[in-house]
């Protein structure tokens, strides 16, 4: 008898436990269509544009977060990326760089634009996204270099490391603006890119293999003691400085600080790529470069007048870089320890967040002249240079006094 019970009770089991999963299936899609009717209609618009480039472009499994809205992004957001890339696309009609770059535009204030220009920019979009429509699916190959960097970005996406998967639109979008050149390159120019057109915080988190090639550029920086502030200690291994107590007598070349706590590394470049690390904890500092022609002496401002490309930060929460007028940094950019980018060639010197991999700004330039590092501090703790591969001193001769 319970024989003939357990042959009905197990199907009927089956059956309850069907209809909770179609149950559950109906109620995700009821909370998927509800959460999409709440979206604005530039939030739908980057999810349509995320599924087109999905559909064609192969390793690009990443964009199913967007348009399946497990990444929506903020309304600005979205804005900000419809009038960018309508102006790429309109830049595509214009003659190219010589490494087959769209030239960049001059960027107008985003806050500039009404809403008559952000649907003109859609409507820029949807003309470029009918060709790509015609394309056959999974017809792209983005190149390794972009398939590794999609895989990072996935990652780092779902760890918190990055708010968002914008990167991974824009690096495609990238892959279908430039075929026929270099797939392996588009990583570096893409950030090239980015910090042309967006001074400030352009990138959120860096791609590790493109963090390497800015790194792979790290040069070993001593500071120059005949450039430094009698009032500055310098260590033995000419790696680190802080205020001192008492002005030291030394000769007053003309390359010397006299006003401001500063001095420079030994070598200057006049070529190439550089890059050095400098750990400031949460003390204020003043990092850049400075021209071979800009005046050392006195208390003058430095900055973009008198030959200086520097960041600056005051009073332990104003983060400025020195340009006429200053331009203010948002207080989450401020760093622990900075990493300074120096692209010779490219008119580019950038500051970068070294813990999270993040941009902080960018000069843009063109230079012709020599540009030296600059370090400068008010505190009476180390700022200290990090070597690329080796150990720094302290100034202290036992136990460190500073910690």
């Amino acid at each position: 008898m319970m024989q003939c019970f357990h042959f009905m009770i197990e199907p009927a089991k089956n059956i309850t436990a069907r209809l909770k999963m179609l149950l559950s299936l109906e109620s995700r899609k009821r909370a998927k269509n509800e959460k999409r009717e709440s979206l604005d209609e530039n939030q739908l618009f980057i999810m349509e544009l995320a599924r087109d480039l999905n559909r064609v472009c192969l390793r690009s499994e990443v964009l199913q977060n967007i348009w399946n809205q497990e990444d929506i992004w903020p309304i600005p957001l979205c804005r900000a990326f419809i009038l960018d890339w309508a102006s790429v696309l309109e830049s595509k009609k214009r003659p190219m760089q010589t490494d087959g770059w769209p030239e960049i535009s001059e960027v107008r204030e985003r806050d500039l634009f009404s809403e008559q220009d952000v649907k003109n920019a859609k409507g820029t979009i949807v003309n470029w996204t009918k060709d790509l429509r015609a394309q056959p699916e999974q017809s792209v190959w983005p190149g390794e270099a972009v398939a590794l960097v999609l895989s990072d970005l996935q990652a780092a996406w779902r760890n918190g490391r990055t708010p968002n998967l914008l990167t991974a639109m824009e690096l495609l979008m990238w892959v279908l603006l430039t075929q026929g050149l270099d797939k392996e390159a588009i990583p570096k120019q893409w950030l090239i890119w980015k910090q042309r057109t967006q001074k400030i915080g352009a990138v959120r988190y860096i791609p590790h293999s493109v963090w390497d090639w800015i790194s792979n550029a790290a040069v070993e920086i001593s500071l120059d003691l005949d450039t430094a502030n009698p009032d500055l200690l310098i260590s033995s291994d000419e790696k680190r400085m802080r205020c001192g107590f008492v002005r030291k007598e030394v000769p007053n070349y003309h390359q010397r600080f006299d006003g401001w706590w500063c001095a420079t590394g030994v070598e200057g470049f006049d070529s190439g790529r550089h890059y050095w690390e400098v750990e400031v904890g949460e003390r204020d500092f003043r990092l850049g470069v400075a021209k071979e022609s800009a005046l050392r002496k006195g208390f003058k401002s430095l900055n973009t007048n008198t030959g200086y490309l520097t960041l600056r930060l005051e009073r332990g929460t104003e983060l400025k870089a020195l340009t006429v007028p200053f331009t203010a940094l948002p207080p989450g950019l401020i760093p622990r320890k900075v990493a300074v980018y120096l692209d010779y060639e490219r008119g580019q010197l950038s500051f970068y967040d070294v813990d999270s991999r993040s941009h902080i700004y960018t000069y843009n330039e063109s230079f012709n002249e020599k540009l030296f590092p600059l370090f400068g501090t008010t505190e009476f703790k180390d700022l200290v240079i990090k070597s690329p591969g080796g150990k720094n001193h302290c100034l202290c001769s036992s136990l460190c006094l500073w910690g």
